[in-house]
């Protein structure tokens, strides 16, 4: 255990995000460096409780109480050794996941939860500060390849977990960089592209071969993948994303949110000078109160928008714990995003009933109507409707599932009633020797899942070419989280 009274002498206290004023003029990250001796602090605040409510809603099983003992302690080359015996990436997650440990932290029951996700992010940091995180070559290679179709988060768990076990893994990517969504849908100023390429040099030492910039089902068919490597394994995400056919929908400067954020990232990273995309001095729209919605948002705000206005067809969320979604469920609270910090002009229970456009072709307003649930079903407020004006409309309400391609043609692979490519117990689907993980195979869901998937389906397929596997199966395919 840590600290035995930690948890009752130390408040909760996260990193002090940078002023706004100031982080709005670049797109480095937002938080601020946190003392050392402060994380102790905060580590020392769990309370190694009998059953770790933390460690059952984590899709990968992390070992929180352990590494927290270990932080407040000092120890940490142990530490790190026991948050990677978990997790390929904890310096994505310790970013990018909800942390839904915290909302089942025992201490949330009636107060502050553990920092779990600072303490997990600072330790990975530690690591790559005193230079501890090293590559991990297999001693011998098993002569049996492997390609991963995809390069975000669970494409690459299956594929380090597998280079490690001796397998020659190729991973393709059709973007001309490796990194998925990761690298092309978070922007800047929550995850620093710097963070990814340095996981990825790591990836290469050990073995793993990237090759970007190759469109799988089109240069390469699903065909001459299966004749090249003994196993592939989709990893293609849920990247179908979900459209409003309404009236205007064809009018100039309506676009989803994924046409948008690769932009502003090319930007931030000074790849372009001027990008596609650019909503400096207009009034702009986002469509989606979600991490997307907010990430074009802190997007909008750096390029100078005039306005940025987002919009959520569900009511304000209550700032408490709904009674239907008692802990340690993930609680649907109302939430403040550091975005949200910069500029919070949400309007919530409201509909976008048609865009309006301006005479040549281009948006000019939305006509929205405010909206309420009856039985279930949201049902317009009459006398509600009114405009408000947009020169860009984002649009940033989810995904439904994997891009019906060409490859998933090519490879004869089934899909389940949601759309999502079908697969068994063991993330094989329904071709041999192809298998699927992450929000291809499960849906639209948490970095911490696919991490997950990609690190048990690993398991998978190296049971499945050599009989026996050692690498560690944290989920089944049929897992769901505690969270709604």
């Amino acid at each position: 255990m840590a600290d035995p009274k930690g948890f009752m002498t130390t408040p909760r206290q996260l990193p002090i995000r940078r002023p706004v004023d100031v982080r709005i003029r670049d797109w480095k990250e937002v938080y601020e460096p946190q003392p050392f001796e402060d994380l102790q602090k905060q580590a020392g605040r769990c309370m190694d409780c009998g059953i770790p409510f933390c460690h059952q809603e984590c899709p990968l099983g992390n070992l929180i109480p352990e590494w927290n003992d270990l932080i407040w302690r000092g120890d940490t080359t142990e530490a790190i050794a026991r948050l990677h015996a978990t997790n390929n990436f904890p310096e994505f997650t310790g970013r990018l996941c909800p942390a839904p440990c915290e909302t089942a932290c025992v201490l949330a029951i009636d107060g502050d939860a553990v920092t779990i996700k600072q303490v997990e992010l600072r330790t990975i940091e530690e690591a790559f500060g005193a230079g501890k995180v090293v590559p991990l070559p297999p001693n011998r290679l098993s002569g049996k390849t492997i390609a991963v179709v995809g390069s975000g988060p669970a494409g690459l768990a299956a594929a380090q977990q597998l280079t490690r076990a001796g397998h020659t893994v190729a991973v393709y990517e059709r973007a001309e960089k490796i990194g998925g969504l990761m690298r092309y849908g978070i922007p800047e100023f929550k995850m620093e592209k710097s963070i990814l390429d340095r996981r990825l040099r790591q990836m290469e030492e050990e073995g793993t071969r990237f090759r970007p910039g190759v469109d799988v089902g089109g240069e390469i068919t699903g065909h001459q993948l299966r004749s090249r490597y003994d196993v592939v394994i989709l990893a293609v995400g849920a990247t179908q994303w979900r459209d409003l056919p309404i009236p205007g929908r064809d009018l100039y400067g309506i676009y989803q949110a994924m046409e948008y954020l690769p932009w502003g990232n090319k930007q931030a990273l000074g790849e372009i000078e001027e990008p596609e995309i650019d909503v400096a001095g207009k009034d702009v729209v986002i469509l989606g109160g979600g991490d997307t919605g907010a990430d074009c948002l802190g997007t909008a705000i750096r390029q100078g928008a005039a306005s940025v206005t987002q919009l959520e067809i569900m009511p304000r969320p209550t700032s408490e714990r709904p009674s239907a979604q008692p802990w340690p469920m993930y609680p649907m609270i109302y939430r403040v995003s550091s975005a949200h910090e910069e500029l919070d002009n949400r309007i919530f229970a409201v509909n976008t009933e048609k865009f309006l456009g301006d005479g040549d072709g281009n948006v000019r307003a939305l006509q929205l109507v405010e909206t309420r649930i009856v039985n279930g079903k949201f049902e317009p407020v009459p006398e509600t409707e009114r405009e408000i004006p947009a020169d860009v409309v984002f649009l940033a309400m989810g995904f439904t599932g994997p891009e019906k391609s060409s490859l998933l043609a090519q490879l004869e692979v089934e899909l389940d009633e949601r759309g999502n490519i079908k697969r068994d117990e063991n993330y094989q689907t329904s071709t041999d020797a192809v298998f699927v993980c992450g929000d291809a195979g499960r849906g639209q869901s948490l970095i911490v899942w696919a991490i997950a998937e990609g690190r048990s389906a690993a398991a998978a397929v190296d049971k499945y070419l050599t009989g026996h596997t050692q690498l560690p199966a944290p989920i089944e395919p049929t897992a769901r989280p505690l969270m709604v």
